[in-house]
């Protein structure tokens, strides 16, 4: 691996756990893109590694830091936790039998789908 990829590794993981920690987003919305886009990884690969990248940490220091804060529902995270890594495993099958161009695909209609929910309820919230 060469520096610069090094170091376009550094700033994506940086940036998605700033994300991370502010939004609660990371793997789906950042990584795989920056992946895609900036590291030149094929679709299959970029999910597969982002899936890599959040194993360990999932986001320990930021969920320590809320906790702190009161702001941790245990039960609640861990039945969820383990709904998703039956639905992880699921999804992963689904995934590789799906070609790389309608993968993508889906990937934008869900990103483009939650973004405009997201902006219209905000600006319903506004006015």
């Amino acid at each position: 691996m060469t520096a610069s990829l090094i170091a376009l590794m550094l700033v994506i993981g940086l940036f998605s756990g700033i994300a991370s920690g502010i939004f609660g987003i990371g793997g789906g919305v950042i990584i795989v893109p920056a992946l895609i886009y900036l590291a030149k990884f094929s679709q299959h690969a970029a999910i597969g590694t982002s899936l890599a990248i959040l194993l360990p940490p999932v986001g320990l220091l930021a969920v320590l830091e809320y906790y702190r804060h009161g702001n941790v529902d245990l039960k609640a995270a861990l039945i969820v936790a383990v709904a998703f890594m039956a639905g992880g495993w699921i999804g992963a099958n689904m995934a590789n039998h799906i070609s790389g161009h309608h993968l993508k695909l889906l990937f934008g209609i869900f990103v483009v789908g939650i973004g405009g929910y997201l902006v219209f309820d905000a600006v319903k919230s506004i006015t």
